[in-house]
């Protein structure tokens, strides 16, 4: 890498400026909002599922550290109810780490085809124990087996650190695959949802549900 003098600009090859997409699909009234916001949330999905998505339930996930420092990652939605959002992933990861320390974190589904954004604030609750296992147990075995080869977010010397730690695994779990300690769930209950749908002239919709005790009240923010 070459180190840029203060004040200078790195050299573009690509006129990232001049990107840009009118948005034009849809557009979102308050008389389109569901009384709940995960009723809302379910409509959506089911409407990028039907669209055929790619990885319609894949989200952002943003945490923050100790020293305050932000990260984000992209995971799976693996369920969703009237208790929040859940994913799973190996706990001692970054954001597992992140979590234990600042259960408070935020969602992103970004669903660009359909010019569509669902944005989360809330807290993350770890999942028990037996709701952990059970969805372990549903998944394929190479990716069980992976769960067992991989300390999530720790250094390795190389690949084949990593392959042959696979290759162990298969040989300790010939048959049934158990989930690892350290693998585990989270539900994010959540306080906040936004709903941005594009328009154009970049006039989007930004339609906002926020917790109020057991009531959610609905605003409308400027784009």
């Amino acid at each position: 890498m070459t180190d840029l003098e203060d004040g200078a600009e790195p050299e573009q090859t690509i006129d990232l400026a001049a990107l840009r997409e009118e948005y034009s699909r849809a557009g979102l009234a308050e008389s389109d909002l569901e009384p709940d916001p995960l009723a809302m949330f379910d409509r959506w999905l089911r409407e990028a599922l039907a669209a055929d998505l790619y990885d319609a339930n894949a989200m952002v996930v943003a945490t923050v550290g100790a020293d305050f420092a932000p990260s984000s990652r992209m995971v799976l939605l693996k369920g969703v109810s009237s208790r929040g959002f859940v994913f799973y992933t190996n706990t001692g990861s970054r954001k597992g780490r992140e979590l234990a320390g600042n259960p408070r974190c935020a969602l992103l589904f970004p669903w660009h085809p359909l010019e569509r954004q669902v944005r989360v604030d809330g807290v993350a609750t770890p999942l028990g124990r037996d709701a952990v296992e059970e969805y372990f147990a549903s998944r394929p075995r190479k990716s069980r087996l992976g769960a067992w080869a991989s300390h999530q977010s720790h250094p390795v010397r190389g690949r084949d650190e990593l392959q042959q730690a696979f290759e162990d695994a298969e040989r300790r779990f010939p048959e049934e695959v158990p989930a690892p300690e350290e693998w585990g769930g989270y539900v994010v209950r959540p306080e906040v949802i936004e709903f941005w749908q594009g328009r154009p002239g970049r006039m989007h919709d930004r339609l906002v549900y926020r917790r109020e005790g057991d009531v959610w009240r609905t605003e409308r923010l400027a784009p």
